[in-house]
């Protein structure tokens, strides 16, 4: 989806948690600069406040770049960024020095002590905070907030401030660096966490692949296996019948050809249940499916019962489908499915809000929906995918019905009526 936005929608949850994480952090560089930085300047005078500008505009580039840089470690993407850390801890430290020097050595103004005080402050509290997205361990991010606190008690007293002073700084450092740590290890919590779901999501649908796999190889194995070794035993006996001239020999082989005639047809049978998709069973499927990923799926419309076993199994193909995108491509909280008889066409719709589709950002292309168009083409229907609204995708399958199967003009419509749940269709 194109416009306004549309990079946003088209990410997935877990980057959209990447990308207000990094942006939340980045946004403590820009308040420092712009609310600290440059409202010192007045009272500082142009030349103190430029010089105090200049010092909070380095701290708040080097906390831009290392919120980037540890987060991109934290995703494994980069190695840690210890000389990065180890700079802003220093820059962090040197700001703050400047700031007491200056509150000790400048103008004496209330106002020059306020605004030393509050860059003072606010550095102490933001250096450690960022620092802890870098950290590996929850103690020492937080003991990196206790260690800034404690330093700068122990300066301000050196430098002849009271006891009481110089612990109240220290309390409100560590108050706030404690405070932006705790932000900061859970954020990287969270953000782990997330991928790690998605992850797992994507790791159950791979398992449940297999475990269809697995199964298609065991129902091949059961029908395939006792055929496969009489065909072999029976070959070998006509072999050694034709070696000695005996006339068994041609029955044997008959035998053989009717037992490959009917491992073929069984094989067919395996192969045809195996692609075939019960609709009923489909709809319950998606519902619960859908429901275990938190995602609400309402089903409505005329009841699949009656419906011919083509148009059956073929809906059945899209609806399977179609959860599957839902689950994998997008970011929906709804989803409806709506089926129903129009003008001699049954009628599939499924609509969620989530615009990222198809594996293609809610675009109508992609393996999945290539092979429903092909697997309808064969019965006469139509696909059609793509966005429907202000943060909608819509998928419509169209499949025309036998004149034998048209409801009669004389007989009364069949009632809509819900699809069973999934505890009345599954075992």
């Amino acid at each position: 989806m194109r416009g306004p936005g549309g990079w946003w929608r088209r990410k997935s949850t877990p980057e959209k948690v990447e990308t207000y994480t990094r942006w939340s952090f980045h946004s403590f560089a820009v308040i420092e600069f712009f609310f600290v930085g440059i409202t010192a300047v007045t009272p500082l005078g142009v030349r103190l406040g430029g010089l105090v500008l200049l010092l909070v505009g380095v701290h708040a580039v080097v906390c831009f770049a290392t919120v980037s840089r540890a987060l991109d470690w934290t995703r494994g993407r980069r190695p840690q960024p210890v000389r990065l850390l180890w700079t802003l801890a220093a820059v962090t430290a040197a700001v703050a020095f400047a700031t007491i020097g200056i509150a000790e050595r400048g103008p004496d103004h209330e106002s020059v002590g306020t605004a030393a005080g509050a860059v003072f402050g606010v550095v102490l509290i933001f250096g450690p905070g960022i620092i802890a997205l870098g950290v590996r361990g929850r103690r020492w991010a937080f003991g990196i907030a206790g260690a800034f606190a404690m330093g700068a008690c122990l300066v301000l007293f050196a430098l002849g401030a009271s006891a009481p002073a110089a612990i109240l700084t220290a309390v409100m450092v560590l108050s706030g660096g404690v405070f932006l740590t705790f932000a900061a290890v859970f954020s990287v919590w969270l953000l782990n966490a997330v991928y790690e779901l998605d992850e797992a999501r994507e790791t159950r649908t791979r398992l449940a692949v297999a475990e269809e796999r697995l199964r298609f190889g065991r129902d091949l194995h059961d029908v395939m296996g006792r055929n496969l070794a009489v065909i072999a035993l029976k070959s070998e006996l006509a072999v050694q019948l034709a070696q000695r001239g005996r006339p068994e020999a041609v029955a044997q082989m008959v035998e053989v050809q009717r037992l490959a005639q009917e491992s073929q047809r069984e094989v067919r049978e395996v192969v045809r249940g195996y692609r075939e998709a019960d609709l009923v069973s489909e709809l319950a499927g998606a519902q619960g499916v859908l429901a275990a990923a938190g995602i609400a799926c309402e089903v409505s419309g005329r009841t699949p019962v009656g419906l011919p076993a083509g148009v059956q199994s073929a809906l059945g193909w899209v609806v399977r489908e179609a959860a599957t995108n839902v689950l994998r491509h997008g970011d929906a909280q709804r989803c409806a499915v709506r089926l129903g008889v129009l003008e001699g066409r049954v009628v599939l719709t499924v609509e969620n809000d989530g615009v990222v589709e198809a594996g293609v950002g809610g675009g109508v292309t992609g393996s999945g929906l290539a092979g429903l168009r092909e697997r309808l083409a064969e019965i006469d229907g139509t696909l059609e995918a793509g966005p429907a609204g202000k943060g909608l995708f819509r998928l419509t399958a169209e499949i025309p019905l036998p004149s034998e199967s048209l409801p009669s003009e004389s007989a009364p419509s069949e009632p809509i009526a819900a699809v069973p749940a999934v505890s009345e269709v599954m075992p």
